[in-house]
C-alpha cells in the first residue's frame, strides 16, 4: 500500500506561483519536480477546506490550481476532527483560525496520513513546534503526520 499524502493549499498554489524571485522560482521547481515525478508514489489525498481556500480571492491560476485537485479524494471534516481543532488552538499549537492550518493538520492526524505535505513552513512544517505537536497528538490518541516539504519527501537518485 502507498503511504497517503495530505496535500496542502501551499502546494498546488506555489506549483502555479507567478513570483519571480530566485527563491520563489527555486520553491515552484521543486514543487513541480514533486508533483510531476514522486506524487505517483503516494496516495494522495486533500479536503475541502482546501479547495475553498483556493477559490476564495483573486489570484492568478485559480482554475489551474483547483484541477491539481480534482481528482483527489476529500477528506470529510467531521464532529471529532472539529474537536481535534479547537485542542490544537487551545494548546496554541496553530493559530486560532478553525479553517485553516490547525483543520489541515487535524485531518491528516484524524484521518492518520503518513505525510502532510506543504510549504507553510512557520506554522506547519516547523521542527520547533513538532515536538509540541506530537505530544498533543499523543494524548489525543492520534498520529502524527511526517509534516515535509516536497524538497524532503523527494527520492535521492543515485
Amino acid at each position: 500500500m502507498k503511504p497517503t499524502v495530505y496535500i496542502e493549499t501551499t502546494i498546488p498554489s506555489f506549483y502555479h506561483s507567478i513570483r519571480s524571485t530566485p527563491e520563489m522560482a527555486t520553491v515552484r521547481q521543486w514543487t513541480r519536480d514533486w508533483w510531476d515525478s514522486e506524487s505517483l508514489r503516494y496516495s494522495l489525498v486533500t479536503s475541502r477546506a482546501v479547495l475553498q481556500e483556493l477559490e476564495n480571492g483573486d489570484h492568478s491560476h485559480k482554475q489551474e490550481k483547483l484541477a491539481m485537485l480534482r481528482d483527489l479524494p476529500l477528506l470529510p471534516i467531521t464532529g471529532p476532527v472539529s474537536e481535534i481543532v479547537e485542542v490544537y488552538i487551545l494548546r496554541k499549537i496553530m493559530p486560532k483560525n478553525a479553517t485553516g492550518d490547525a483543520l489541515h493538520l487535524a485531518l491528516a492526524s484524524f484521518y492518520n496520513c503518513d505525510y502532510l505535505l506543504t510549504w507553510n513552513c512557520k506554522h506547519i512544517a516547523n521542527a520547533n513546534k513538532f515536538n509540541h505537536i506530537r505530544r498533543v497528538n499523543q494524548i489525543l490518541h492520534l498520529k502524527t503526520p511526517e509534516l515535509v516539504t516536497p524538497l524532503e519527501l523527494t527520492q535521492e537518485t543515485p
